[in-house]
């Protein structure tokens, strides 16, 4: 459906010449920006409704009676995929389970994760992709958060955390009281439309660039520098995200261009983890909250996490 869309609001509406550069890119955005569209309308308000009957305080509770078998990072890490956050906005919950008393490498494995991984992401990942990329990217971003938390737990660096956060305390919020089914599928509706309409924006306008890059970048201009030939190409890949800041829907369609264009699925996966994982503004937040040592062990971590699975990637994948 979204191909015959596509084909016909190009070449019937606009009437472009198919085969064109332009028309090539035109029809990409058209049938990326149609598919991916519905299906993050579709996945928001399925997260919502989720989200609606799991409040943080019941999950924090949660979590804190399952300190077993690393149970409790996966549990955080989880969480932070179903949380519509990027890496900036993350930080307040952090800060939050911190305070509550929550173990630092936990409220890490949540910190790491909840930027890489978000119902828009999967709805994208879906439509750009398919399933099978999809559950390796997801499996991915909760394996990173994982093991980093996992590790930053194990090299006990709590006096690197503000002392005024460590002893500051979360209230809960009231319990939710009795509502009707019509009254929660309004509110859960209300709060996916409002997430739609803060990405709608930004999924366009990464759709927008992979198209230019899908119709006008020469194939040999990514293969040249980020090729499984070249050794260095996933750490160049991350290395040159981190500067950059963009959350995950507005880059997942430039990592389809990218791998359009002969990048290898893992060094491109690395490159948009990077980006929305590692940020600028992220370290610049964070450095208000914790000390420096814990904030490159934090980059660190994640950063090596994320070049080890680019290069797992490219082995398995053909």
């Amino acid at each position: 459906m979204w191909h015959f869309l596509a084909d016909w609001l190009s070449y019937e509406i606009l009437s472009l010449e198919a085969g064109t550069r332009l028309a090539n890119s035109v029809n990409y955005f058209i049938y990326d920006s149609l598919k991916i569209l519905f299906l993050v309308l579709l996945l928001t308000h399925l997260m919502s409704f989720i989200r609606y009957y799991l409040p943080v305080e019941k999950l924090r509770d949660y979590i804190l009676k399952r300190r077993y078998f690393g149970l409790d990072y996966f549990l955080a890490s989880a969480f932070g995929a179903i949380t519509p956050f990027c890496s900036c906005s993350s930080i307040p919950l952090f800060m939050g389970f911190v305070g509550a008393g929550i173990p630092l490498g936990v409220t890490f494995s949540f910190l790491i994760t909840s930027p890489l991984i978000n119902e828009v992401a999967v709805a994208l990942f879906i439509g750009l992709f398919g399933w099978k990329v999809t559950i390796i990217y997801v499996s991915s971003g909760i394996l990173v958060g994982v093991i980093g938390g996992y590790v930053i737990e194990k090299m006990h660096m709590e006096r690197y955390v503000d002392e005024l956060l460590l002893s500051s305390k979360t209230r809960s919020t009231s319990e939710q009281k009795d509502v009707s089914v019509w009254a929660v599928m309004q509110e859960v509706s209300k709060e996916a439309l409002e997430l739609f309409k803060k990405v709608a924006i930004f999924i366009l306008i990464g759709v927008g660039i992979g198209a230019l890059m899908h119709g006008y970048v020469p194939e040999d201009f990514f293969k040249n520098y980020l090729s499984t030939d070249n050794l260095l190409g996933v750490p160049m890949a991350v290395l040159l995200a981190i500067p950059l800041y963009a959350d995950v829907h507005s880059v997942a369609p430039i990592l389809q261009a990218l791998v359009n264009k002969g990048v290898p699925l893992g060094t491109a996966l690395a490159f948009m983890m990077a980006t929305v994982g590692l940020s600028l503004p992220e370290a610049l937040i964070l450095k208000k909250v914790i000390k420096l040592p814990l904030l490159i062990t934090f980059f660190s971590v994640v950063a090596v996490g994320i070049i080890i699975i680019g290069y797992s990637i490219n082995f398995i994948s053909p």
